[in-house]
């Protein structure tokens, strides 16, 4: 049975400004504290069908592929060649436009857990609530380094230094 996860925060950053770095597909480890390196894998680069090797700070990774692309919105990807207990996982990144200065950013996830009943107690239970929590810092390290051009590395900035940023 597939688990479904989501967050968005609106944030005092264009929109146009968070799509610049998201449209970057090789960028995310600029903003993804747990992502070390994020190479292009093959000769597309961006938009449908780009793929990137994402390797996280614990030496695992796992390969995100798009296969929905709204330019100037979002892209959904799905993510291959995980270490993780997983059957399939789609991820999706999405940024709206509230005013000239304001946006809504949005990240979700659909999964399946292997291992049966102990598979999906341990999704609902455990990986929802964790993914949930890794895709605050993710949006609020887009939104941070929209702003400050800075690389957020093992953990966020401050939440004195992110105050002004995230609205919520």
């Amino acid at each position: 049975m597939a688990h479904h996860t989501e967050k968005t925060i609106k944030v005092n950053v264009p929109a146009a400004k968070i799509w610049q770095v998201l449209e970057d597909f090789s960028s995310v480890e600029k903003f993804a504290a747990t992502i070390k390196t994020s190479p292009i894998v093959g000769d597309i680069s961006s938009g449908l069908g780009a793929k990137r090797l994402c390797t996280f700070n614990d030496g695992s990774s796992l390969v995100e592929e798009i296969i929905e692309f709204q330019e100037g919105q979002g892209y959904k990807m799905v993510l291959s060649e995980f270490s993780l207990p997983l059957k399939s996982m789609y991820a999706e990144m999405i940024v709206k436009e509230v005013d000239a200065n304001t946006s809504e950013i949005y990240m979700s996830s659909d999964f399946i857990v292997k291992a049966g009943p102990l598979g999906w107690l341990m999704g609902q239970f455990i990986m929802r609530p964790v993914m949930k929590g890794v895709f605050n810092k993710v949006l609020s390290g887009l939104a941070y380094h929209c702003v400050t051009g800075k690389r957020v590395d093992e953990k966020l900035p401050a939440s004195e230094e992110l105050a002004p940023i995230i609205i919520s």
